[in-house]
């Protein structure tokens, strides 16, 4: 079977697009705007696939205000929603040097380390995830994107 994001999808496709300020404050309502506009599109808070997409929004969230911040320049949440087929979650930082691990090569975190679990909870709950360029209107931008993408039931 071809993958979601390579296959024919129906004209109907939601996005949700804003940016916020590199900071702590940043991420948090990166996060609570993610499940606002989940529940504006049908997707009940506290449901399974509420709580999933706000996990990933806030662990790439905060990697972007802390791994991928440069000072002065804001990162870019994305949510694009294909229903009945996809969840796309899409987070952008202008930081293109220091870029994460690809699906599966996430470093597993020694016992008591106090962070490194992040990309390795994404890898947990997404049914896919890669780390791509920034590209806007199809002209590459400094920085990365990381895209988390859930399956939806029928």
């Amino acid at each position: 079977m071809t993958p979601p994001s390579t296959r024919q999808l129906p004209a109907t496709v939601r996005v949700f697009t804003q940016r916020f300020s590199s900071t702590p404050f940043g991420a948090r309502l990166a996060r609570h705007l993610a499940l606002t506009q989940l529940r504006t599109w049908g997707i009940p808070q506290g449901s399974s696939l509420s709580d999933t997409a706000a996990a990933i929004v806030a662990e790439l969230a905060a990697n972007a205000v802390t791994h991928g911040r440069v000072p002065g320049r804001d990162f870019e949440l994305r949510l694009a929603h294909i229903p009945d087929v996809l969840l796309r979650i899409e987070v952008s930082d202008t930081r293109a040097e220091s870029r994460p691990p690809g699906h599966g090569e996430a470093r597993h975190p020694a016992p008591l380390d106090e962070s490194g679990r992040g990309l390795l909870l994404v890898d947990a709950l997404a049914d896919r995830w890669e780390v791509t360029d920034r590209v806007a209107r199809g002209v590459a931008l400094p920085g990365k994107t990381v895209r988390a993408e859930l399956d939806l039931p029928r």
